[in-house]
């Protein structure tokens, strides 16, 4: 069996005390806000591993999602949800109508949004783009990209 990095997003930070009872059951590492916690899960696939993760501090923590923290040999992420009964009520109905399982319901329903969103931050960003080559050269603007993105090296202090 193997271990398996899981990041769990929180619905609301944790208290102290919260975060120092669930870290009794599983080791967790926290941000400094406690809305995303980390944990090592040993079990044989990243599935099994959410679901243990889940079902041993389900209870402790107001867990959101469940998220593998390194993607898979196909670049996949696992994502695990755990919706209300009445939201996945509805969930499963409108994947029956589709002819989907639930999970793959949801997984086309998220890739479609996130295409939506990464076409509109290219229109969003070309758009500024273009404005920004109204007043200034092409060569000017990659150079001024350039300079925003190179790190310089800290100057000493005296």
């Amino acid at each position: 069996m193997t271990h398996h990095a899981l990041e769990i997003v929180l619905t609301r930070p944790l208290s102290p005390q919260a975060l120092h009872r669930a870290a009794r059951v599983l080791p967790l590492a926290a941000n400094h806000d406690a809305t995303h916690l980390m944990a090592l899960v040993r079990a044989r696939t990243p599935h099994r591993a959410a679901h243990r993760l889940r079902r041993r501090l389900d209870g402790l923590l107001p867990i959101d999602v469940i998220t593998t923290h390194y993607p898979d040999a196909d670049h996949k992420i696992l994502l695990n949800v755990a919706f209300p009964p009445a939201t996945h009520a509805v969930l499963k109905a409108e994947a029956d109508r589709a002819a989907q399982s639930p999970g793959r319901f949801v997984e086309l329903a998220l890739h479609r949004a996130l295409a939506e969103h990464t076409s509109q931050e290219i229109d969003r960003l070309s758009q500024i783009l273009r404005r920004m080559l109204a007043h200034t050269t092409p060569a000017h603007l990659l150079f001024a990209v350039g300079h925003a993105l190179t790190p310089l090296p800290e100057s000493p202090t005296p």
